[in-house]
């Protein structure tokens, strides 16, 4: 999937393709992401979309930090902060440490919460408000001083929770749709929902049109025969229809498939450990073309004989990190 890792894979004249979409990315705003310092902790950083420009925002040696989320329009950022012992778990680092919000430079870093509050915590819209999820419900939150102001239903909903930027809708991981993890759609008005897809799925995201969604899916013909199989990286209609792969390899789980704020790119991470293995050294970032999908990585054999109309790439290798997030904003740096 990746060049870096994987160049022996590719044919040397998808090099000459990728630093084309380097240079067609590189001033398209800026991307954040959570990695591993050279001390060992984990700190947020910026980077532009060709991963030049890279730097920490964060800088808190004594401390862990994650899951960053850029207000809709760019101008803060909304990040979890852990205590430097405790590992970046998989599954529950929406609601691991406290919930911090900064300028989107990391100035201004405000603790909006104690530990574990406002768990799960999504920008709306506007960025007035945030929305949260527990087993207690959906509740939907001041952003400037994390008083509640209504709540709904879980219905099943317990992770990965994201708002629609139309503000309609949410999307998140759920267990009420006959598996323990399907990528779901609630209404975020009267709590109603739908799955979108059934099989093995997390790390739900919105296409700008609010009319699509991206995720990562264990593809049903690996479970039906049994086997452990790779997750993929698909996108679908919000109400379940039009499934189609994006991004696929063999031997590397792909995870945090983020859609540019202008819907004509996608950020992922691919990495051989479950869940992108953020305990450790997370794995490197990637960016390609929804134009482009879909892609598979490697040689990959009994994915391309399934989809033989797949493409090799264009594929761009990031920098290693994990759940990266897409502002076009333009940030301007005061330190």
């Amino acid at each position: 999937m990746l060049a870096c890792l994987c160049a022996m894979l590719l044919p040397a004249v998808l090099h000459a393709d990728d630093d084309t979409l380097a240079a067609e990315v590189r001033g398209k705003g800026w991307i954040v992401f959570p990695a591993r310092t050279e001390m060992g902790d984990w700190d947020v950083y910026l980077m532009r979309p060709d991963g030049s420009q890279r730097r920490n925002i964060t800088n808190t040696p004594d401390a862990n930090e994650s899951y960053p989320l850029f207000s809709r329009d760019g101008t803060r950022v909304l990040f979890r902060r852990l205590a430097r012992g405790e590992n970046i778990d998989g599954n529950d680092y929406g609601r691991q440490g406290v919930p911090v919000v900064a300028s989107s430079d990391g100035t201004d870093a405000r603790v909006l919460g104690g530990e574990g509050d406002l768990p799960w915590a999504s920008w709306s819209p506007n960025g007035k408000e945030l929305v949260c999820l527990s087993l207690k419900g959906v509740t939907f939150a001041d952003a400037t001083t994390g008083k509640v102001t209504r709540t709904l239903k879980r219905s099943g909903f317990f992770q990965q929770l994201t708002w629609s930027p139309d503000g309609k809708w949410l999307s998140g991981v759920s267990n009420s749709f006959g598996t323990a993890w399907s990528v779901a759609r609630m209404n975020a008005t009267t709590g109603e929902t739908n799955s979108v897809s059934t099989t093995d799925n997390c790390t739900p995201d919105w296409f700008p049109d609010s009319k699509r969604m991206i995720f990562s899916n264990r593809h049903a013909s690996d479970v039906a025969q049994g086997k452990a199989g790779w997750t993929q990286l698909w996108m679908a209609d919000a109400d379940g229809k039009n499934p189609q792969l994006v991004y696929a390899e063999d031997g590397r789980h792909i995870y945090g498939g983020h859609v540019s704020p202008d819907g004509k790119y996608v950020l992922f991470t691919g990495n051989p450990q479950e869940d992108g293995d953020p305990a450790n050294g997370g794995a490197p970032m990637a960016l390609m073309r929804l134009a482009d999908a879909p892609v598979i990585g490697g040689d990959s054999a009994a994915l391309r004989k399934l989809h033989p109309k797949a493409r090799s790439g264009p594929v761009l290798t990031l920098p290693k990190g994990w759940e990266p997030c897409w502002t076009y904003h333009e940030i301007t740096f005061t330190r």
